[in-house]
């Protein structure tokens, strides 16, 4: 019972294998068809740029042109191992390890089930391949393990990496002289050969030639700022700010003994006229003061409020 039921099982398999790989060699011969019509219309679409001095888009279009090449030649690589599978599925019906021959033909088809979504016949095959193999030899496959024996073409032209400059140049050369273009191919070949490097330099410049813009500075930051100056000039702000607060301009007395003030201490009218040339230079530096002067504001607030409170504290214990 159990020699008929593998022989059912190893029909089984071969049916479904060779009903699989017929039907990917007849859709990879129709897609084939429509891919090189579509082909063809794109390289004219390219001298149509060419001719019209539109380098620029061509540079953009080639990589699709480059594209379709390269799936039409992992076509033509993957109908190729079908077909010399096909013709060895009773090999691969009998014996239970993959064979040495068809190592190579079966990791590709089983590489390319995942990235030729126009195939799906492939994946019914990578599922055949799997309850014979195992899953090990396929995520070997599928993964490029060292052992796994994928053919190195296909692997490239199924590959999503953008192609280099030196074979778009290549693409958009040969379609000028295919269709007879005349094209000068100096400003192309320039862009091509710009470095990675030469490009963030570029970037970089254009970054600097930008104004940096003006940050709302916080009380922290302000004090941070104070830091970089003058011993000198950050009392005199100080004073300025502390003189401010305490007595404010709005009100006639504070009005009359800031002006009395400055008066008669020139260094303090000098530092005050510093200091309001400094709140003009700059509206970033004015907000920081500002913000300075509030601060400074609520820490004299606080000292007295501490003050009156040490005071009744003293008052409490002298009653008692």
């Amino acid at each position: 019972m159990s020699s008929l039921n593998s022989l059912f099982n190893r029909s089984t398999f071969g049916t479904k294998c060779k009903t699989c790989l017929n039907l990917v060699i007849s859709r990879i011969k129709l897609l084939r068809n429509r891919r090189e019509l579509q082909l063809i219309n794109m390289r004219k679409e390219m001298v149509q740029y060419l001719q019209t001095g539109q380098e620029s888009i061509a540079r953009i279009r080639v990589e699709h042109i480059i594209r379709e090449q390269n799936i039409l030649a992992a076509y033509e690589i993957v109908e190729l191992f079908c077909e010399f599978v096909l013709a060895r599925v009773p090999i691969v019906e009998v014996q239970k390890e993959c064979p040495i021959e068809l190592r190579e033909a079966i990791s590709s088809i089983i590489f390319a089930s995942g990235r030729c979504s126009d195939l799906p016949e492939l994946m019914h095959l990578r599922n055949l391949f799997t309850t014979k193999y195992g899953k090990e030899f396929v995520a070997g496959a599928m993964e490029l393990r060292p052992d796994s024996g994928v053919n190195r073409t296909i692997i490239e032209k199924l590959s999503v990496k953008a192609p280099s400059g030196e074979s778009k140049l290549k693409v958009l050369k040969a379609i000028a002289r295919e269709y007879n273009v005349e094209w000068d191919s100096s400003n192309t070949e320039a862009e091509f050969n710009k470095k990675y490097e030469d490009l963030l330099d570029g970037s970089a410049s254009s970054v600097h030639q930008v104004q940096a813009p003006v940050i709302e500075s916080s009380p922290v930051a302000a004090a941070a700022a104070s830091r970089d100056k003058p011993p000198a000039l950050i009392s005199s702000v100080e004073d300025a700010g502390k003189q401010q607060v305490r007595e404010s301009p709005s009100s006639p007395a504070g009005g009359g003994r800031t002006y009395a003030a400055t008066k008669t201490n020139p260094a303090a009218q000098e530092h005050h006229s510093s200091t309001e040339e400094i709140s003009r230079s700059s509206p970033s530096s004015s907000d920081a003061l500002e913000k300075a002067r509030a601060a400074i504001a609520a820490a004299t607030r606080a000292s007295a409020a501490a003050r009156a409170a040490a005071e009744l504290a003293k008052v409490k214990i002298t009653s008692q």
